[in-house]
């Protein structure tokens, strides 16, 4: 039996992988729901998002659904109840980078709260 630890981690995966789905990041409603209100992230361009520009970008139509994100090395830990630490290593149609997430629970679940991108060759 998994430990509520391990429930937890699994769940801010599953909820990581779900928000890097071609056809969840072109859908502003999907995307609202699994990123929390106070969201921050640097991505790998080095531009600073938060929830509004990312929303701003889907809303605008602009996003198309692109190739699936290759995920490895994902790894994940319990910092504390509700916060989950998950790391990976995405290649992205050839740009690669380390990430790094923060995902929190919430009433309405699990929540990207901060997320970090390092470009990685």
């Amino acid at each position: 039996m998994k430990s509520e630890s391990e429930r937890a981690v699994q769940a801010a995966i599953a909820s990581e992988i779900r928000l890097l789905n071609p056809d969840v990041r072109a859908s502003p409603a999907l995307v609202s729901e699994l990123l929390d209100p106070e969201f921050t992230e640097f991505g790998a361009s080095g531009r600073r998002w938060d929830a509004t520009s990312v929303l701003t970008v889907t809303s605008s139509g602009s996003v198309l659904p692109e190739s699936p994100v290759v995920v490895s090395e994902m790894a994940g830990t319990e910092l504390a109840p509700g916060i989950v630490h998950l790391t990976y290593f995405a290649d992205n149609g050839g740009r690669r980078a380390w990430r790094s997430s923060l995902w929190r629970r919430a009433d309405t679940g699990w929540r990207l709260y901060f997320h970090q991108a390092t470009p990685s060759a």
